[in-house]
């Protein structure tokens, strides 16, 4: 893998490229004299790792033939506090499904991906990272 990555202002923009050229913005946060303007790179972590978490959930549900309508992660991480640097202590994660998925079968795809396929899983766990989750299919 190849990353360019591009100060694009006179502060903390980033322009991050990848080899396809898909482009992500980041920037530190105004307390720490960025314009917020970007994605701060700690937060890019945990996004990874909704995004990681849902493609092996859809392509586990999608092998089953379980009939995705609706898909969706809320994730409410913590970082240590009064550390430098400040690592992910605990990430909680909400699946929410719709459709017509068995619950039994959306578990067991969210443990297979949490326990064995995601690797931003994995990376964070091994920094110390408390991982947690719940699955909620067919919430009213």
């Amino acid at each position: 893998m190849k990353i360019s990555l591009q100060r694009v202002d006179d502060g903390f923009r980033m322009e991050a490229t990848d080899e396809q050229g898909h482009v992500v913005y980041m920037d530190a946060s105004p307390e720490t004299g960025g314009r917020g303007n970007g994605v701060r790179p700690m937060h890019m972590l945990i996004m990874g790792l909704g995004g990681c978490t849902a493609i092996d959930v859809i392509m586990i549900l999608k092998k089953q033939r379980q009939e995705i309508q609706d898909f969706r992660i809320d994730i409410d991480a913590e970082r240590e506090k009064d550390k430098e640097p400040a690592l992910w202590e605990k990430a909680h994660i909400r699946f929410l499904l719709k459709g017509q998925i068995e619950p039994g079968k959306a578990e067991r795809a969210v443990e297979l991906s949490m326990q064995k396929y995601c690797s931003v899983a994995e990376t964070l766990r091994r920094s110390g990272t408390q991982i947690t989750w719940e699955v909620l299919v067919n919430p009213v």
